[in-house]
Order: structure tokens, then sequence, then C-alpha cells
């Protein structure tokens, strides 16, 4: 590329090949473009950092949102969790109270079964004590008959010791067989 400058109605001038750049066109291309920056500002920048103002806001009130439902979140976790360990401590009473209650169940039934076992025994033996004592009535009231009987025999009859175990005997037979 060849450059040359020249001097054209007495603005300096630079020639780019078959181009000329004249000192008037470089400023008017600089006041075009203050121009149009300052169009471009008022009717474009503007409204351009208004929405860009808009979406920053709208993603920081997101961003709030977001923050303020993580925080509700874990407030929610941490409550449920202590509803879940007051569930967990409430079983565990639960559980506690209801192997006391047995335990005091068991002892009470065992307490009853003694109680009527030694009723049972008492009466047991109070009916042993009964029995023994109308068998050792029964029993006198027979030695008397006996006696009474063998007096009377023995009245009739004088007899000597032989006889008197034989009529022993034969009474004592009598007695087992009328039973």
């Amino acid at each position: 590329m060849e450059r040359s400058e020249s001097n054209v109605l007495g603005f300096n001038s630079i020639a780019l090949g078959s181009a000329v750049f004249t000192a008037g066109d470089s400023v008017f291309t600089v006041v075009a473009f203050c121009i149009l920056l300052v169009l471009i500002r008022i009717y474009a920048w503007k409204p351009l950092m208004n929405i860009m103002k808009a979406r920053e806001e709208h993603i920081a009130s997101e961003i709030d949102s977001a923050e303020e439902s993580r925080v509700q979140a874990e407030a929610l976790l941490a409550e449920q969790k202590e509803v879940l360990q007051q569930a967990r401590l409430e079983s565990q009473t639960m559980i506690e109270n209801a192997k006391q209650l047995g335990e005091k169940e068991r002892e009470e039934i065992i307490k009853v079964a003694r109680a009527e076992s030694e009723r049972i025994k008492e009466e047991a033996k109070s009916d042993i004590t009964r029995e023994k004592e109308d068998a050792i009535k029964a029993l006198r009231e027979q030695v008397g008959s006996l006696s009474v009987l063998i007096a009377s025999k023995v009245i009739e009859k004088n007899l000597d010791e032989q006889s008197q175990s034989a009529l022993v005997q034969e009474y004592i037979e009598r007695l087992g067989d009328d039973k």
C-alpha cells in the first residue's frame, strides 16, 4: 500500500491507495460516533440496563427465596427429627411401662397362686386332721365295744390264754369284714 499526504482545501488528508481520508472526515466520524453513543445510551443502553437490573433483582429474589426455602426445610427437618426422637422415647417408655406392668401382674399371679396353694394346703391339713380325729374316734368306739364284748365273753366263759387269743383274733377279723 502506498501512502501519501496532501493538503486538500486546507485540511490535511491522508491517501491510502485510492481512498483519501481528510481530517474533516475524521472529525465528522468522531462527532457522528459520539451522537450515536448518546442515542444508543438514551434509547438502547438505559432500557438494556433496566432489563439487566430487573433480571438481576429477579435472580436475587429467587436466590433469597431458595435460601429461605432451604432454611425452612432445615427447620422442618430438625422439627421432624425432634418429633421422631420424641416418638422413640414415648415408645421406649411404653415398652418399659408394659414390662413393669407385666412383671407386676406376674408377681400378683404368683402371689395369688401361692395364697391359693397355701389355702388348699391348710384345708387339706384340716381335712386330714378331721379325718384322723374321726378315725381315732371310730377306733375308740370300736375298741370300746370290742372291749365290752370281750369282757362279756370272758365273763360268760372262763377262758384260758389260748382261747382268749383266738377270741380276740376272731373279733379283729369281724371288724375288718364290717368295714
